[in-house]
């Protein structure tokens, strides 16, 4: 049985007794406090910023629970939103980095990793629904810079679009236009229904939602790191169609733009797993756009 945790947890409890206790012990020797040590204290966690332990499966909708993981401490608070199929894992090769410099979480959407599955089919609302549920019930606490790659930045801009006034800054990596006029293969595998559709999403409907929604969230930090395709990652498509969309991509994701006055398109020379292939790139935006959000 998985560790559930409520949104009122015992240790907020043990966490305020433990201040308590350490306020009256400095209440008793306050002269033996240097400035040293008290310059140290104030550095330790901005305000707004929270430091308690997040790491398990919080109940959001009757019996069913989202995993979610938070480390580092500082806000504004990093949300990392996997790609289509991929589990919280899939950030283990920034999480660490970025953990140095603020508070960084990620998570399992419903049916994935340690997460509880739900019934499909699955929209945009489901999944931003799922998002905010989550937030509320691990108390995770914004402003948010807000991080998704591939299909995970389609549900970071529906979750912007709803919620404006709890996004700091916003990272798209790779995360392209809808496909228009998909071949029959890609909408039966993409298909809620299809047994190799284990999220139980409905993909494209959610890329048409998520791409006609989109508005100014706020004059925020926004970068949409874009894929050039070279010419033998096209011809690999078996799909004419693809093809042509990887051609355009860059141009395409230019209406990413439309999010912010200050957003900025980063052209990469990768495969779409830039987060693969360029890590770095993906840690260095990352940063950088904390930094430009403080």
């Amino acid at each position: 049985m998985k560790n559930r945790i409520s949104l009122r947890r015992l240790t907020w409890v043990i966490a305020l007794c433990a201040i308590a206790l350490i306020l009256s012990a400095c209440g008793e020797d306050d002269e033996t406090t240097t400035a040293t040590e008290a310059d140290s204290a104030s550095t330790e966690a901005e305000p707004g910023a929270s430091t308690a332990e997040v790491d398990g499966v919080f109940e959001i909708e009757g019996d069913r629970g989202l995993y979610a993981r938070c480390t580092g401490t500082g806000s504004p608070t990093v949300v990392m939103e996997g790609g289509d199929g991929d589990t919280s894992d899939s950030y283990a090769f920034a999480e660490a980095e970025v953990a140095e410099v603020t508070r960084t979480c990620v998570y399992d959407r419903a049916n994935l990793g340690q997460s509880d599955p739900a019934p499909g089919p699955r929209g945009l609302e489901d999944l931003v629904g799922d998002l905010e549920a989550l937030l509320a019930s691990a108390e995770i606490p914004g402003p948010y810079v807000l991080v998704g790659t591939s299909g995970g930045g389609f549900i970071t801009a529906g979750y912007a679009v709803k919620n404006p006034d709890q996004v700091a800054a916003m990272v798209f990596v790779d995360t392209g236009a809808p496909f228009e006029n998909p071949p029959k293969e890609i909408v039966e595998e993409a298909d809620p229904r299809s047994p190799t559709n284990i999220e139980k999403r409905d993909f494209l409907q959610v890329e048409k939602d998520a791409w006609a929604a989109r508005e100014r969230i706020g004059d925020i930090p926004v970068r949409v790191i874009t894929v050039d395709f070279s010419q033998a990652d096209i011809a690999a498509s078996p799909f004419p169609g693809e093809q042509q969309l990887m051609r355009m991509n860059v141009e395409r994701q230019q209406g990413w733009l439309v999010l912010s006055p200050s957003a900025e398109q980063i052209i990469a020379k990768t495969g779409h797993a830039v987060e693969e292939d360029d890590p770095q790139l993906v840690i260095d935006t990352i940063l950088a756009v904390v930094e430009a959000a403080r």
